[in-house]
């Protein structure tokens, strides 16, 4: 394992960046998540687990509203997405970023194009400002000035996370969303990947909200895992306290064979 998390001050640890609570998702008569609650920290990078139709996107695109909870409330800074009006909801856009998990890139433009568009659309800085932290942000996250003017079709999967990552921290946001940042990449990437996360959230003070199914990422770059299954969450707390549960899907996740090996890789 490299480098360790530097742990936030237990002050920012309490203060919540988001807060669900009682949230009632569903489609017709399917119930996805009932009286669910969670709150994520300042400072806290949290992975979200659970087995297939739990509803781990579901609770992500609730979040960051592209679907509206049945019942329950959603807050992020304080402030509740029901009662937003639309300036509110735009200023809470903008202290937030997020990786899809294919990238979601624009494929007619290319690397310089796509990073710069939440610059374009937020701000009013100039096209030269607006170049300058472009690539900025394409170094930060690792690519080489390059990599600027190629299209989405001429990049490998790596670094498609890579230009998607730097659009999310385009407007230096506070709170970052990543949806399953490093599937779909070899073990190498994937380790790669993690560190480049934990070194920006070390280095930014971001908020880390990222939906995941890799073993490796949780043990390596989470302070805490919330476990969604039974319609809520069930669980939400560092990884080798949840190693101690009798929870029978917790055990088996994290306690099973592929669970062992990647706290043996942590180690």
């Amino acid at each position: 394992m490299s480098a360790s998390k530097a742990p936030a001050s237990s002050s920012a640890w309490q203060e919540p960046v988001i807060e669900v609570r009682g949230m009632l998702s569903q489609f017709g008569e399917r119930v996805i998540h009932q009286n669910l609650d969670l709150t994520v920290n300042r400072g806290e990078i949290v992975g979200v687990v659970g087995g297939s139709g739990t509803g781990k996107t579901v609770l992500l695109n609730s979040i960051i509203g592209l679907k509206e909870p049945e019942d329950g409330s959603v807050k992020l800074f304080g402030q509740d997405r029901s009662t937003m009006t639309k300036a509110e909801a735009v200023a809470v856009e903008q202290r937030t970023g997020i990786l899809f998990q294919r990238g979601a890139l624009f494929s007619s433009l290319n690397v310089m194009e796509n990073v710069s568009a939440p610059l374009l659309e937020h701000t009013r800085l100039s096209r030269n400002v607006i170049r300058e932290l472009t690539e900025m942000k394409v170094a930060m996250v690792g690519l080489k000035p390059e990599a600027l003017y190629l299209k989405p079709s001429e990049l490998s999967g790596g670094m498609i996370k890579r230009v998607g990552l730097a659009r999310a921290l385009a407007l230096d946001p506070e709170l970052l969303f990543l949806d399953e940042p490093t599937a779909g990449l070899d073990p190498i990437g994937a380790a790669a990947f993690d560190q480049l996360i934990l070194e920006l959230s070390r280095d930014l003070g971001l908020t880390v909200f990222m939906i995941t199914h890799d073993l490796d990422s949780l043990y390596t770059i989470c302070d805490q895992v919330a476990v969604l299954a039974d319609k809520h969450v069930i669980a939400k707390a560092p990884v080798a306290e949840l190693e101690k549960s009798d929870h029978p899907w917790i055990k088996e996740y994290f306690l099973g064979p592929r669970g062992r090996a990647a706290k043996q890789s942590a180690n």
